[in-house]
Order: structure tokens, then C-alpha cells, then sequence
């Protein structure tokens, strides 16, 4: 049988109410009663219940957290942060994957808040408005980490992605890349609608014309990165630069041009987007938009931690800095 508060007292020789001090660190308890409340746990093996700690204190110390794919080590990097920041302050995760199928994504919703969990971190593509009615709605604050919702209602953590994209094409552009292609991932994500406009402004600026040609879709995979290299091959232009938003994509991308026997940076010079462990295992290693991945979930949760305790919030959506690290998958 599960050992009790109640067996703990009674062995002890002290109230439950004075068991309970002990557990929860309170000060007022002699240190002579405190040794032998806490040997008595330790021999016994008594374990506090939080579902019942959570009854008493209206609060479960469990944060849920929902992504869309555990394996994809961009969103890996992004989870690591929230863990790291919801164990400094104490509070459990649960982790759930998504897909990115919008009846899942609901669906984990409610089962998160039929759970009790204090608080939600979302990670996902496409914000809809169906979504935005759910978090709206939630008893519970919610906080958007690397996830752009359009009207800015929910809080959320970023870069300025559209600024990023920009410069990256207007290092390509300084270099003097006249044919600069880019490989996006799925039109519906917001995220990609940024990027696109980046690329477009810093095209606009250099005076070069808007060639849908010279921009493919992928879905962030490897296997869409060669398929995207393979599409820009077949352009009657083909470019001379590539911008992926993904390091897996940008992989294939690479890994594409060599199987087609050219070779980079000679011949296409790549930037990715991400700066993920990844972008250090291709040979040539890539030159990327260094976003702070484990930042972005680490001030998500934090974030959410301040809405969880009524702690002011200055600014509900939060951008971080990024910037360029060359590396030799550029000259």
C-alpha cells in the first residue's frame, strides 16, 4: 500500500499539519522535529500525492506542452529550453505531439486542461482562428513559442523572421547573386509568409525582378530539400544562391547539388535558417540565421510562468535578436 501522510505523523509522533511543513520547506518547524519528520520519510519512502496537493492549492505545478514533432531537432532545441526554465521554477511537464493536424491540436488542448495543468506552451504552424478561439477561451494562460499568430493576441517568443530573411538575401545580393532562389516551407505557415516578404523587400531594394521561378515549397524534410534543388535545376533560370528555411531542407539542398555533380560553394552558395546541431554535420558546414532555439523556449516558459503567478507582463510578444554565422557553404 502507498505510504501516507497519516502514517508518516503517526510514526513520527507529530501532527499531519507539521508533516506537511517539512514537506513544503516551511521555516517554522524546529530543526530537531524537522530531522526526525524527514528520516522517518526517507525510511518509509513516503512520497507527497500531488493530485491531493494540487486540490488543496488550486494548482497542479504541471505545465503541458505541445509540439509538432518531438523528433525534428528544431523543435527538440525549442523543448529543451522550456524544460530547463519549467524545472528552475518547479513545474512538471507534459509533452505531446501534434503533427500539425489541427483535430489534434485541439484535441490535446482539452486533454491538457481536463488534466488540470496550470499552463500551455504551443508550438505549431499554422495559428488558425479556430485555434485562437481555443486559447482565448483556456482557464489557463497559453504562450506561443516559435509560432507567429497574425493578430498578436496570444503571447508569444520569436525572431523577427521577416528581418532575417531579409538579411541574408541582402548578404547574397552584396556579393553580387543576381539569380537568388529560396526554398520555403509550407505556404499556410506565417512564418514562410515573413520569410517570403523579406526576400521579396531585399530583391526590391537591390532592383531585382520577382521570379516565382526561383522560390520552392518544401515541408522542412530532408527528402523536400532535394526535391526543392531538383525543381530550381529544371527553372529555365537556375540561381546562383539558395536560402532554405530549414537546416534538414538545406541538407537535401546540398546533398542534391552533389548528387547532380556540382558542388558547394562553388557552384550554388546556401544560407539556412535555423542553427541547429545539423547545420554543423554537412560538409560544407552552413552558413545560417542563428536563431536561439533553446532562448525561444526557454522565455516562452518563463513567460508563462510570470501569467501563472499574476507577475506583471511588460510586453506580451516578445522578439529575440538573431544574426549571420558564415560558414563555408558560402565564399
Amino acid at each position: 500500500m502507498n505510504v501516507t501522510i497519516y502514517d508518516v505523523a503517526r510514526e513520527a509522533n507529530v501532527s499531519m499539519a507539521t508533516v506537511s511543513r517539512v514537506v513544503n520547506g516551511n521555516p517554522n518547524v524546529k530543526p530537531a522535529t524537522r530531522k526526525k519528520v524527514s528520516e522517518v520519510i526517507d525510511r518509509l519512502g513516503y512520497r507527497p500525492n500531488a493530485v491531493a496537493r494540487g486540490l488543496a492549492s488550486k494548482k497542479t505545478t504541471t505545465v503541458g506542452v505541445i509540439i509538432p514533432d518531438i523528433s525534428n531537432i528544431f523543435f527538440a532545441e525549442l523543448a529543451r529550453g522550456i524544460e530547463d526554465i519549467a524545472t528552475m521554477y518547479k513545474y512538471n511537464i507534459i509533452l505531446s505531439n501534434s503533427d500539425q493536424n489541427l483535430e489534434k491540436e485541439l484535441h490535446l488542448i482539452n486533454t491538457m486542461l481536463g488534466k488540470q495543468v496550470d499552463g500551455i506552451v504551443f508550438m505549431g504552424g499554422n495559428i488558425t482562428e479556430e485555434l485562437v478561439e481555443e486559447f482565448e477561451k483556456s482557464p489557463v494562460p497559453i504562450v506561443l513559442a516559435g509560432s507567429i499568430e497574425k493578430s498578436e493576441k496570444i503571447p508569444s517568443v520569436n525572431i523577427n523572421y521577416e528581418q532575417a530573411t531579409y538579411d541574408a538575401i541582402m548578404g547574397f545580393c552584396e556579393k553580387g547573386h543576381k539569380e537568388i532562389a529560396i526554398v520555403l516551407g509550407p505556404a499556410h505557415d506565417p512564418i514562410n509568409e515573413k520569410k517570403l516578404e523579406g526576400y521579396k523587400r531585399a530583391l526590391a531594394e537591390k532592383g531585382l525582378a520577382f521570379n516565382e521561378d526561383l522560390v520552392a515549397e518544401g515541408d522542412y524534410t530532408y527528402d523536400s530539400g532535394i526535391e526543392a534543388f531538383e525543381k530550381l535545376l529544371d527553372a529555365e533560370t537556375k540561381p546562383t544562391a539558395i536560402f532554405s528555411a530549414s537546416d534538414e531542407m538545406a541538407l537535401g539542398i546540398v546533398h542534391g547539388a552533389e548528387d547532380k555533380g556540382y558542388h558547394v560553394p562553388e557552384d550554388f552558395e546556401v544560407i539556412s535558417s535555423d542553427n541547429t546541431k545539423l547545420s554543423l554535420m554537412v560538409r560544407p558546414q552552413l552558413t545560417t540565421i542563428v536563431q536561439p532555439l533553446y532562448d525561444i523556449g526557454a522565455v516562452a516558459m518563463r513567460l508563462l510562468t510570470k501569467y501563472m503567478n499574476k507577475e506583471e507582463v511588460a510586453d506580451h510578444i516578445i522578439v529575440l535578436p538573431h544574426r549571420i554565422e558564415e560558414r563555408s557553404s558560402t565564399k
